[in-house]
């Protein structure tokens, strides 16, 4: 799959469980999802790729993604501060932000949309339901949805 100007598609995934990483990122890679995805484990290093800091400096290695999937409980930075820089900042607010946690908490749901998230998921614990649900958020943000 490419992005809208022929180029390869690009998912910055940021969360710190490397066992929910490695699902995200073997179900795109399994459905073809994706051509390239790129895994950072906490807060600080989300927003350090974004705004190409320290090791992320050089945008061949570390590409302005197509879309954030983003953890909400992460160390050094907590993803709801990281989902609000994100969206405060113009050069990267446009990116669509998914919220991807285990938390079905309504206070999180509510400040994940007040900083303006594009869309809540909660992981799944069964392993077929994570794998299906990776499936259809890949099919939808990445082939379905129209953005420029």
């Amino acid at each position: 799959m490419q992005g809208m100007k022929g180029g390869p598609i690009t998912i910055l995934l940021i969360e710190d469980n490397e066992a929910h990483a490695e699902l995200v990122m073997r179900g795109f890679k399994d459905h073809r999802i994706i051509n390239r995805i790129k895994h950072v484990s906490d807060g600080e290093a989300g927003l350090d790729y974004l705004m190409r800091r320290n090791e992320y400096t050089d945008p061949q290695t570390s590409p302005t993604p197509h879309l954030i999937l983003l953890d909400l409980r992460l160390p050094k930075v907590d993803g709801l501060e990281v989902l609000r820089v994100i969206k405060s900042t113009e050069a990267i607010s446009s990116i669509p932000v998914v919220v991807l946690t285990t938390s079905e908490a309504e206070r999180d749901v509510a400040q994940a949309y007040k900083h303006h998230a594009n869309s809540y998921l909660v992981k799944p614990v069964e392993f077929t339901n994570f794998t299906k649900l990776m499936d259809d958020l890949g099919f939808y943000w990445l082939a379905w949805n129209h953005r420029n």
